[in-house]
């Protein structure tokens, strides 16, 4: 079967001090009492500015052998450029540091804006500049500009590693199923998002790894997601993971041939402090031994 990661978006949250992390514990420990509890955390301080490789490093330490991170790709990439003429910032992101995180280095997410719609030829030249290894990252990265200073670019790895990307789609002119076909032909991950109905739900299977992210089950970034939900949650990534036929979901194609599948899931419901709870009772469920577990 495949790999199954569950975890947060982020894990600096002041309102989770004393409720999710134990009163007294330091803020420098966070990261490292998260990813005690659950097997991947989504790095999104990268989507707001570029990071450094020192941070990268000590994210790295601070997490377990077998731990992983998705790393978010930076909105002046998607949000401000829209995807067009990126290259360079392409190059700023991987020399910022990415690259240290080594082993720990899981699929990079690409959240598109609302108000950018489907348009097949910028999204096709947008893909074909993702490097798929670390490798070809560290090689893109060499051509950054004066936005990250030479003296902290990090433009080489020690070992080549795959990488896998997914994209996130927030405009309704993306419910057509020339938009799955197009990831598929390009080997991109299409995210599953739970918005509470706010944007596009899809669950088509475009590449081998299923990205789901959890918004809120009835209100966006606010609500979890009670027993029920994460019992129908559960199943579809059992599914995914296993190879079996995935529940009824809405999708814009045929299901995509039945074979085992890596599945990470992000509870980014932050504000009432229910993503981290969420997250470790959803792997519960996927646990053998449990009563909802098969």
């Amino acid at each position: 079967m495949g790999q199954v990661r569950i975890g947060i978006s982020g894990w600096r949250y002041a309102p989770w001090r004393g409720r999710f992390y134990p009163p007294g514990l330091p803020q420098r420990r966070e990261l490292e009492y998260a990813a005690s509890r659950m097997g991947s955390i989504e790095i999104n301080g990268s989507f707001y500015s570029l990071q450094r490789p020192d941070s990268y490093r000590a994210w790295r330490a601070d997490t377990p052998e077998g731990f992983v991170f998705a790393v978010k790709g930076p909105r002046f990439v998607t949000h401000m450029k829209k995807l067009a003429d990126v290259e360079t910032p392409l190059a700023n992101f991987w020399a910022s540091g990415v690259l240290a995180l080594e082993d720990r280095t899981g699929p990079v997410l690409w959240q598109l804006p609302p108000n950018l719609g489907f348009d097949p030829d910028r999204l096709a030249r947008f893909f074909d500049l993702l490097p798929r290894s670390t490798a070809a990252a560290a090689e893109l990265a060499t051509r950054h500009d004066d936005k990250v200073p030479e003296g902290r670019a990090l433009t080489t790895v020690e070992e080549d590693r795959p990488l896998r990307h997914v994209l996130e789609v927030r405009h309704d002119t993306f419910r057509t199923p020339a938009f799955p076909d197009l990831l598929r032909a390009h080997d991109i991950g299409l995210v599953v998002a739970d918005t509470a109905g706010r944007w596009p739900h899809l669950e088509d299977v475009t590449s081998d790894v299923v990205y789901v992210r959890l918004h809120g089950d009835t209100e966006l970034y606010v609500s979890g997601y009670d027993d029920d939900a994460l019992d129908r949650w559960a199943a579809k990534v059992r599914a995914w993971s296993t190879g079996a036929p995935p529940p009824d979901g809405p999708r814009l194609t045929a299901p995509a041939p039945d074979r085992p599948r890596d599945v990470h899931v992000y509870f980014d419901n932050d504000a009432k402090v229910h993503a981290p709870f969420d997250a470790i009772n959803l792997t519960s469920r996927l646990t053998p031994g449990h009563p909802s577990a098969v």
